[in-house]
């Protein structure tokens, strides 16, 4: 399972273009691309408010600002995404992956309407088999219904799943869902490093969960698994191992994990 924005591809230019946008049609000065960046994370209404509050504390905003704003914001995002890139190394993991056999799920907390036509311009779509909107459900990260629900569609259990993504909203997530989670380090995390969170390994390019590539950390043969997580919905489940490879790459993430 992976997260979108920060983890997959860099969307800051573009939704900083559409809040910038939205505030200059408000009569308020731009952000720029350095304060916007700080502020994604927790889905486009808190970015919105944030961007309003001009900072992260957002707790004074009125919801009738915040609609007008966002109603401006919504209308902005929709054009171009011609900014948005897709990280080194992306395509090349995800193509391994799909080759391996390996199921894959989106989990983003960009409103739905967005997310297929960027994944389309961007020829990630193909990829994964779930794809999980901010608002395809009634809640949205760190809550983990969204890994539940994909791991329910997928028939795996969280001991047999990883979710990658680049902020706390993320760890928090696969935490509650008692699934180990992988952090890129070069994320967005309110401008704060991702290692402080916790997850179960911090990593620099997504090929590093290639076994052999070049920029791998992940070496044949590994033994050592993960700690145990506890998960609410399987906690008294027995697990039987039905997707060796995956587990191989959990085995290997814990073996790079323990000798750094």
């Amino acid at each position: 399972m992976f997260d979108l924005d920060g983890t997959l591809i860099d969307s800051v230019p573009d939704l900083a273009a559409a809040v910038d946008k939205t505030l200059i049609q408000l009569g308020r000065p731009p952000a720029g691309i350095e304060r916007v960046r700080d502020w994604i994370g927790n889905g486009v209404r808190v970015l919105v408010r944030r961007a309003l509050a001009n900072g992260m504390d957002h707790t004074a905003v009125d919801e009738e600002s915040t609609e007008a704003a966002l109603a401006i914001f919504m209308e902005a995002y929709s054009g171009s995404h011609a900014l948005t890139k897709v990280y080194p190394g992306v395509r090349e993991t995800l193509k391994w992956l799909q080759k391996m056999g390996v199921e894959m799920a989106l989990i983003t907390n960009k409103p739905e309407r967005f997310v297929a036509p960027l994944l389309d311009d961007l020829k990630l779509g193909r990829f994964f088999r779930w794809i999980v909107g901010g608002d395809t459900l009634p809640q949205q990260k760190p809550d983990p219904a969204a890994l539940f629900f994909v791991m329910k569609m997928a028939g795996i259990p969280g001991s047999q799943s990883l979710f990658v993504g680049d902020s706390r909203n993320d760890v928090l997530a696969a935490k509650a869902a008692g699934v180990a989670c992988v952090a890129l380090s070069y994320g967005y995390n309110h401008g704060r490093p991702i290692a402080e969170e916790s997850p179960a390994l911090v990593i620099d390019d997504l090929r590093m969960l290639i076994p052999g590539s070049s920029a791998g950390c992940l070496a044949q043969g590994a033994e050592i698994t993960l700690p145990d997580i506890k998960s609410p919905s399987f906690r008294e489940s027995i697990v039987v191992v039905t997707r060796k490879l995956w587990m191989k790459v959990i085995k290997a993430l814990a073996r790079w994990r323990w000798r750094a």
